[in-house]
């Protein structure tokens, strides 16, 4: 982060001149304006915050859903939903590539903000199960039944019992989820191409040429686009903690 900051204020002659790890010798903040227009970030901004602000709650809820189902109730195939989840860990991204962009092309989605939505949900669910299905076990199961009795469906069990017992690894998961929605690249890069329906990440892009690379520019782009995860990062940091030691140890 120090050599990333220390890149953003350097002149381009400065950095050129010099070793990149040296500190700068005349201080510059014109790349962040030539950054903001290079990249596109207004633009960028707008796709990537309305990706993730649908995503992350879609995504939080269908996984909250399964790992309730999964952890409470008596279902078929519970080992079996659970193991293939728990694979879904172990698939990296680029082997899923090319059947992803078949079968976006298909229906019509390639180069669409939009788009990105299925395969981000899919990416994102082996994980949150993973953490909502180990903190849903640690819920007694008496008050469960005891719902059960007073005549309660399972939706109502889940939406007034379970979801409110379950808010701090449920910000949890949903701030780690935003932070890899707002990340990804290699998905964002195969299925858009306009300029407009860029993401953040892939506005850095923008600062590759053919033959050179401005990188002290490139170190401003980085800084913006990163700004916004660690801004909500720094503050909600104690919410990561809390929840994901929250169904660690039973008390």
């Amino acid at each position: 982060m120090l050599i990333l900051v220390s890149t953003a204020v350097k002149t381009a002659a400065d950095f050129g001149s010099h070793n990149e790890m040296s500190l700068p010798h005349s201080l510059t903040f014109a790349n962040f304006k030539a950054a903001w227009q290079v990249g596109q970030f207004g633009v960028s901004f707008i796709n990537s915050g309305l990706i993730t602000l649908v995503k992350v709650p879609l995504g939080v809820l269908l996984a909250a859903l399964l790992s309730y189902s999964l952890a409470k109730l008596r279902i078929h195939l519970r080992g079996t939903i659970t193991f293939v989840m728990l694979l879904g860990l172990t698939v990296p991204i680029f082997i899923a590539v090319v059947p992803i962009f078949t079968m976006l092309r298909h229906v019509g989605l390639i180069d669409n903000i939009w788009g990105l939505l299925p395969p981000y949900l899919a990416f994102g669910l082996p994980f949150e199960v993973l953490i909502l299905t180990s903190f849903f076990r640690r819920i007694p199961q008496e008050v469960i039944e005891a719902a059960r009795i007073d005549g309660s469906s399972e939706l109502r069990i889940f939406f007034r019992i379970v979801l409110p017992l379950s808010l701090p690894v449920l910000v949890t998961v949903a701030i780690l989820d935003a932070v890899a929605t707002w990340n990804e690249l290699i998905i964002a890069l195969v299925l858009l191409s306009s300029p407009g329906h860029r993401t953040a990440p892939l506005s850095l892009l923008n600062f590759q040429g053919q033959f050179t690379t401005n990188f002290p520019a490139l170190a401003a782009g980085i800084l913006i686009a990163l700004l916004p995860i660690l801004i909500g990062y720094g503050l909600l940091q104690r919410w990561i903690v809390t929840g994901l030691t929250a169904g660690a140890v039973k008390g």
